[in-house]
């Protein structure tokens, strides 16, 4: 694989590529799938992954953008073997343009000044403009194949305000040639932008690197995900409760299909399994209830002591909890796991649960009317009663070391087969949980604990007046 990407790209040696953000806006996931295709890309060849924060445009660019890109990066365990930033780099791109002045293939031209509101102020400025040799051009795209251009259409295109400000098209061709960038993976958006880069790297003596445009990351309409339509941060979804490796895993799906029936992938797997060229031509939808799916799959493997220190966290950061004193006690989360896992998608749900007040019978006793512990088709409390105590016997035989699921229903389903399933389990899971909506009495006995179990039985058959 490693001497098949060398070929391909003239046997540069090391794999190089970059990820190369604005600190204009929150890092969305339009951005972050274009750092993991290069990420996966550069690590499967054993290759450098260059961090490069593009923060030329001074009125836009904000620490707190930038704050924001790196902090997300490291939650998403992505780590840059570089990083750089464009506006520390200015005598870099003044020396290169000076050059190219010097050389003849780059001029400066006066022109009115069109800045402010586009109308003209009628004072005259200076640009540099690339003098254009009005070439076709043709480079290979490795998901497009061969992509060809009428460069003299562009015209006499703008490099830069001056020899200390350039823009964006010289700024990024001289950083990936300075940076041995053999690899420039990015949006499908940027297609357009390859013929003046190349015009660029031909007149400063550098070499193209390879392309790969990757299909855009759309909205449900259709329209490009962006900062400004409709993208959360990344680091929302951390807030959120979504995890790193669930958010890696679906990100890597989002135009790439591994050509089996696997979705669910850490990251070791999926620099294993990526293959670039394999990349979809097509956008991709940004599905969110396909992400929280993933997300439950990765909450599945969750180390057991992650899980639980971050549903105790979720649990006691919310008012109900601190309020009315929750003992979230390790042992009692690890006998609440499997079922906190079968109902939420995120640590986030876990708020919800604690919000709609679907946990307090887990950590306290629950308060109901005793008529609610009637069967429906019953006349009266009598046979609720009766029952609960039959059930309370059988319960008190089961040894504490034996206090697990199925031993519990081992030993009641025979009754309540005989005296009928509702009648026998409605008032016994009633009893425990309050609640109409609940699990089943088994569960919630073995979750609860025996002792617990038995109290709130006892409880429900005193609660009843015949």
């Amino acid at each position: 694989m490693i001497s098949a990407i060398k070929a391909f790209f003239g046997g540069r040696g090391r794999v190089v590529t970059r990820f190369a953000p604005s600190p204009t806006g929150f890092l969305h996931a339009g951005n972050y799938r274009t750092a993991v295709f290069s990420y996966l890309f550069s690590k499967q060849n054993r290759g450098k992954f260059v961090l490069r924060i593009e923060d030329t445009d001074a009125a836009r660019s904000k620490k707190e953008y930038e704050d924001n890109i790196l902090e997300s990066l490291e939650w998403l365990g992505l780590p840059y073997d570089e990083m750089h930033r464009q506006s520390e780099r200015g005598e870099l791109y003044r020396e290169h343009l000076q050059r190219l002045l010097d050389e003849g293939k780059a001029f400066i031209s006066k022109e009115e000044n069109k800045e402010g509101d586009g109308q003209g102020t009628g004072k005259r400025g200076e640009v540099i403009r690339f003098k254009n040799p009005n070439k076709r051009v043709r480079f290979r795209d490795m998901i497009r194949g061969e992509i060809e251009f009428d460069t003299a259409e562009l015209g006499d295109f703008v490099i830069a305000k001056s020899v200390t400000e350039p823009i964006f098209h010289f700024a990024v061709v001289l950083d990936d040639y300075l940076m041995g960038i053999t690899h420039v993976i990015r949006g499908e958006d940027h297609i357009s932008n390859t013929p003046r880069q190349i015009l660029i790297q031909e007149a400063l003596g550098a070499p193209t690197p390879t392309y790969a445009h990757l299909p855009l990351v759309l909205a449900h309409d259709r329209s490009k995900l962006s900062k400004r339509h409709g993208a959360q941060s990344m680091t929302y979804y951390r807030d959120a409760g979504y995890l790193p490796d669930a958010l890696l895993n679906y990100m890597a799906l989002l135009g790439w299909n591994p050509g089996t029936e696997q979705e669910i992938f850490d990251l070791d797997g999926l620099v294993k399994a990526f293959d670039l060229s394999k990349a979809q031509k097509g956008g991709a939808i940004f599905n969110e209830e396909k992400l929280r799916w993933i997300n439950k799959e990765h909450l599945k493997k969750a180390p057991k002591a992650d899980f639980i220190k971050e549903a105790r966290r979720r649990i006691l950061s919310m008012s109900r909890a601190a309020d009315l004193r929750w003992d979230v006690s390790d042992d009692m989360l690890t006998r609440l796991m499997p079922v906190l896992i079968e109902r939420i998608n995120t640590y986030g749900d876990i708020s919800r649960l604690v919000e709609s007040q679907d946990l307090d019978y887990y950590f306290m006793e629950p308060a109901y009317d005793a008529l609610s512990l009637k069967w429906k088709d019953e006349a009266d409390l009598g046979p609720a009663k009766k029952h609960l105590e039959e059930v309370g016997e059988m319960l008190r035989g089961i040894a504490p070391s034996d206090w697990q699921e199925d031993k519990i229903k081992a030993a009641v389903w025979p009754y309540a087969d005989q005296n009928g399933r509702g009648n026998v389990l409605w008032p016994f899971r009633f009893a425990l949980s309050g609640k109409d909506r609940s699990p089943n009495p088994f569960t919630l006995s073995a979750i609860l604990g025996k002792e617990t179990t038995l109290k709130r039985i006892e409880k429900a058959i005193a609660s009843i007046k015949l």
